[in-house]
């Protein structure tokens, strides 16, 4: 999976009045969990701000990556966990990092990416994807880029639920009933189907 790089600082400064001005001047709060625990169990945390610019690498992107996260020169391999933005600008505002080890497992929302030419495409269907990213457990040294999936054989009417998909060391999260892509019927399909009918 692709890897980049975030630069953060530690922040010194809490509470909403800290938060409105870390952000008028560019800074966005964020926190990052980490692996280890506290007397209580608890995953311990460290509060640090990211630059808007900075994020952008990240969320402006159809690419999902692993981030290796600079916090004042040391360095902290992670994944976005949780984003929240303004509800009028869309602007992110707070961001949860969960940092990640090569032995254990995690999970990731990781895109969807169609392949071939269905037969039922070929017949005058259309092709529509319904979910563009499916949640997968794994170690992060095992994501791929993609989910490709072969639609190949996928016929006019048809479709294809996550119960189908299986990829080597994967687990998908995502419930096995949801829909991923389907061939649907088009006017121009049922009109064919129609003429053939009538010619027999």
């Amino acid at each position: 999976m692709k890897e980049i790089t975030i630069n953060a600082q530690l922040r010194k400064e809490y509470g909403k009045k800290a938060s409105r001005d870390m952000r008028r001047a560019g800074q966005v709060p964020a926190v990052v969990y980490g692996v280890e625990k506290d007397e209580k169990g608890l995953p311990l945390s460290k509060s640090i701000m990211v630059s808007e610019k900075e994020l952008a690498k990240l969320l402006y992107t159809p690419n999902v990556y692993i981030v290796n996260l600079n916090v004042e020169g040391k360095s902290v391999k992670a994944i976005l966990q949780a984003l929240q933005t303004d509800f009028v600008t869309d602007r992110p505002v707070h961001v949860d990092f969960y940092q990640i080890t090569e032995d254990k497992p995690v999970v990731m929302q990781i895109p969807v990416k169609l392949n071939g030419l269905a037969e039922g495409v070929k017949a005058g269907g259309k092709l529509t994807l319904n979910v563009r990213k499916l949640a997968v457990k794994a170690l992060y040294t095992k994501f791929p880029d993609t989910l490709d999936i072969d639609v190949t054989g996928l016929g006019l009417g048809k479709s294809m639920k996550v119960a189908a998909l299986n990829y080597e060391g994967l687990e998908i999260i995502t419930s096995k009933e949801v829909v991923v892509c389907a061939v649907r019927m088009t006017r121009a399909a049922r009109a064919a189907a129609s003429e053939s009918e009538s010619a027999e």
